[in-house]
């Protein structure tokens, strides 16, 4: 089920939780950011192209968020903080990143 938040158990493996990913990445990027307002959020399938694509800022960080929805979920979270940046971007993507 896209989006749940739940650990699911098959054949004795638990399959990693958005709710977990979502926590850890969250707390990562509050770990960098002092000032959202100076920062720039967004998601992409392919971090290296999309930091070319933003002129190789010298500060930048990404996640794998391993799901589009956690990462959209996290995007979403981050601007109504106050980053910068606009929802939308490739379909497929599961990463997040910032720049100052």
């Amino acid at each position: 089920m896209a989006g749940a938040l739940f650990i699911l158990t098959l054949l004795g493996f638990e399959i990693v939780v958005y709710a977990s990913i979502i926590s850890r990445i969250i707390s990562d990027i509050e770990e960098q950011v002092t000032n959202y307002y100076s920062w720039t959020i967004g998601v992409t399938d392919d971090p290296d192209r999309r930091r070319r694509e933003h002129e190789n800022p010298r500060v930048w960080y990404h996640w794998d968020a391993t799901s589009e929805t956690a990462a959209r979920y996290i995007e979403t979270y981050f601007l109504d903080k106050g980053m910068k940046g606009d929802t939308g971007g490739a379909k497929g993507a599961n990463y997040v990143y910032i720049f100052l």
